[in-house]
């Protein structure tokens, strides 16, 4: 009976251990630059909506800058394994409005969340849940990620 507990106690130390580890990689994330050169340039004011929507070649820059920046949180292809939010999912909520200008504001919003979010990152009771990545990537290759995951949306808009 010992030894089962000593052991089960062990199990639960590592498994403790290793979710932390988890956590300490997950803010100790080194963003990379990424060559928008390729894309038209957006300026220094920052847009409210995603002016690469439906740019294929965005998208393709995009999918890159998200596995250098972003796949290690937020998984390969932007499926989620749990750690961070899965991306795939940022406008589900904008899919059931019928009427055209609230969905379209619904992603404007969205949009907006995300770029914030991007820029400034995330941290809540003091602990790092994203890094801000304003000052590495600059506006184009933040869109062109966002192109990327709407390419990946769990349901099309």
């Amino acid at each position: 009976m010992k030894s089962r507990l000593s052991c089960s106690r062990l199990l639960l130390a590592l498994g403790l251990s290793a979710l932390a580890a988890a956590a300490q990689a997950h803010g100790d994330v080194t963003p990379q630059a990424v060559d928008t050169k390729g894309l038209p340039t957006l300026g220094d004011t920052w847009r409210a909506e995603n002016p690469y929507r439906k740019n294929e070649a965005a998208a393709k820059l995009g999918g890159s800058a998200y596995n250098q920046n972003c796949a290690r949180c937020h998984g390969l292809e932007a499926i989620s394994g749990g750690i961070a939010p899965d991306l795939r999912k940022l406008d589900n909520e904008c899919v059931s409005l019928k009427d055209d200008k609230k969905k379209a504001g619904c992603v404007k919003e969205m949009d907006e969340y995300y770029a914030t979010t991007v820029r400034k990152g995330r941290v809540r009771n003091g602990a790092v849940y994203m890094p801000p990545f304003e000052g590495t990537l600059n506006q184009e290759a933040v869109w062109a990620i966002k192109a990327y995951l709407e390419t990946r949306r769990e349901k099309p808009l």
